[in-house]
């Protein structure tokens, strides 16, 4: 028996909140395999990262070429990655795998405040990656980022949209009694998502979005259903996050029964 494969790229989250073991679960929950390439440690908890190590270049590329030469992908999620030479492996990676969807969400910083990815970074990913993509996934801020700091969000997503289909800025860090995302694709108009504030900080949500995204597109799914889908998914995950230490909460991608 076989089931999809995404092959995931992102860090490692020691406290298990966000990066690869929340990717490794979105995939799970949604009966998608992840095979997972590690682009960088990091030294965080629950409340913020304190230090990063990138695993080196030959290395990180030869973990990709080992992956891919064994199994099929059916889409692939990238994370945070650790620096423009990453970026120009993972497009090459890309290029080999031809049509194969890419999600990227671009994280720059952790929703503490930790710097996770230089601006060489970001500015890689939209010259040689965001064209290859499928659909990215930025929150507010890291779309502002990648927009030189312009603060308008509907100008933000009409500038990615250009570089990429589909471009969904969510809404999480922004104020408000509800969460808006807006979805920006090319030659239609802007698509409004509201979802009920849920009250508190959550680590590891836009992992959870951004990879059942691309399980969703590895099981067949539609941009427009991935979309939606993963939308509704990483709610229910906040709905019902918890506690694993004393910062912020965890999304719970698995159900499990337990109470």
């Amino acid at each position: 028996m076989k089931r999809p494969n995404i092959l995931v790229i992102a860090g490692h989250d020691p406290s298990g909140g966000a990066g690869i073991q929340a990717d490794i679960e979105a995939a799970a929950a949604h009966g998608v395999h992840a095979a997972t390439v590690i682009s960088l440690l990091t030294c965080q908890d629950t409340h913020n990262v304190y230090g990063v190590q990138p695993v080196a270049s030959d290395f990180f590329a030869q973990c990709l070429d080992a992956v891919v030469a064994d199994m099929h992908i059916d889409a692939v999620k990238l994370g945070v990655i650790a620096s423009a030479e990453h970026v120009a492996i993972v497009a090459r990676l890309m290029d080999r795998l031809g049509d194969t969807p890419l999600v990227i969400d671009p994280v720059l910083v952790a929703a503490g405040g930790g710097t996770l990815a230089d601006d060489t970074v970001g500015q890689a990913l939209q010259d040689i990656l965001f064209e290859r993509a499928c659909a990215i996934t930025p929150n507010a801020r890291e779309a502002r980022a990648l927009c030189a700091g312009e603060t308008d969000l509907d100008r933000c997503g009409e500038a990615l949209s250009e570089r990429t289909p589909n471009v969904l800025i969510t809404g999480g860090d922004e104020g408000g009694v509800e969460v808006v995302n807006r979805r920006y694709a090319r030659g239609r108009a802007m698509q409004r998502y509201q979802w009920p504030r849920i009250d508190g900080v959550f680590h590891g949500s836009g992992c959870t979005l951004a990879s059942a995204v691309a399980a969703r597109i590895a099981l067949g799914h539609s941009p427009d259903e991935a979309l939606q889908h993963a939308q509704q998914y990483t709610w229910e995950t906040l709905e019902r996050a918890f506690a694993a230490g004393g910062g912020q909460r965890i999304p719970a991608r698995i159900v499990t029964g337990t109470p």
